[in-house]
């Protein structure tokens, strides 16, 4: 049975989907990283290699609180980024649940595609 691995977006962990896998899969449906939690809708599903996902979001904790919610791009867009604790580079988004402020580390500059840390 063939595998297709792919890598996650987010946290670069490799995703594997066996042909039986694929079967059940169907444009609109979506994947979570088991490692990051990010969320990922398929976008194509043909025979062999013909296989695209398009990330929608993070799935995040709020450390306050402890609700799940998903930092998607739009979140993004609106959050301040700041110098952090030790001088890293830090996006500042709101919980949507307590409203507290959480700070996500980035290793790229602005966009899902890169690796975060909460």
């Amino acid at each position: 049975m063939a595998t297709l691995e792919i890598d996650c977006p987010v946290c670069a962990e490799v995703l594997e989907l066996t042909d039986a896998d694929r079967a059940d899969l169907q444009p609109g449906d979506v994947i979570v990283c088991d490692s990051c939690n990010a969320e990922m809708e398929v976008t194509r599903n043909g025979g062999g290699e013909d296989f695209e996902l398009e990330l929608l979001g993070v799935l995040t904790q709020c450390p306050s609180c402890g609700e799940e919610f998903d930092v998607t791009d739009e979140l993004l867009q609106d959050a301040p980024v700041i110098e952090g604790v030790g001088g890293v580079t830090v996006t500042v988004v709101p919980c949507p649940h307590c409203h507290a402020r959480i700070e996500l580390e980035f290793e790229e500059p602005q966009d899902l595609s890169r690796r975060y840390h909460p």
